[in-house]
């Protein structure tokens, strides 16, 4: 086997595995979960026990 042989296969092998990428990203079985995951950062943070009870007692006074 000469070089060329060797780059053309892994030549190969790499276009092989950039298609399967291609093709699970793509998937419609993984949209909602993409979906789901584009949106964490506008998702809203809990709030911690301590502010929970400070933000009830402030809406209680006003």
């Amino acid at each position: 086997m000469d070089i060329g042989t060797i780059r053309g296969l892994g030549t190969a092998v790499v276009f092989i595995a950039f298609i399967g990428v291609v093709l699970w990203a793509y998937s419609s079985k993984r949209k909602s979960n993409f979906d789901e995951a584009a949106n964490l950062p506008f998702a809203d943070e809990e709030p911690k026990p301590n502010e929970r009870d400070e933000q009830s007692s402030r809406s209680k006074n006003q």
